[in-house]
């Protein structure tokens, strides 16, 4: 988490509290459901997380933008997009259900109200 805060000093509490949450949500489904690679879960926040930021250091996106994740898998880089920017709306969508399914209890757990979770195939709808 440290890392996080290492790039994006300015998170408000609510965001700090959501990007805190995110680890031991993801250990904990992940030794379930293998929605991260088990040699990089420890990783979580670098690998995952913070790459998944790296576009919110280039663009900052528009209240009321719409954002489409194409194939999230495990929720990246959706739902730490989506904590960075509360005002956006952003549709994760995957054709696994395991992966859709832990992606709709992690957005319920640390209360994201701007992500819409739908299992569907991208090549097929989009």
């Amino acid at each position: 988490m440290d890392i996080i805060l290492k790039y994006f000093p300015e998170l408000t509490e609510t965001q700090r509290t959501q990007f805190a949450a995110l680890g031991s949500l993801y250990h904990d489904w992940n030794s379930k459901i293998n929605v991260i690679s088990r040699k990089d879960i420890d990783f979580l926040y670098e690998h995952h997380v913070l790459h998944s930021l790296a576009i919110a250091k280039a663009i900052r996106f528009r209240p009321d933008t719409r954002v489409l994740d194409l194939g999230t898998g495990g929720g990246f880089p959706g739902i730490p997009l989506a904590i960075m920017f509360p005002d956006v709306h952003f549709k994760l969508i995957d054709g696994t259900g395991k992966k859709i399914f832990v992606v709709k209890e992690v957005t319920k757990a640390i209360g994201l109200k701007n992500c819409e979770v739908e299992q569907v195939r991208g090549e097929n709808e989009y």
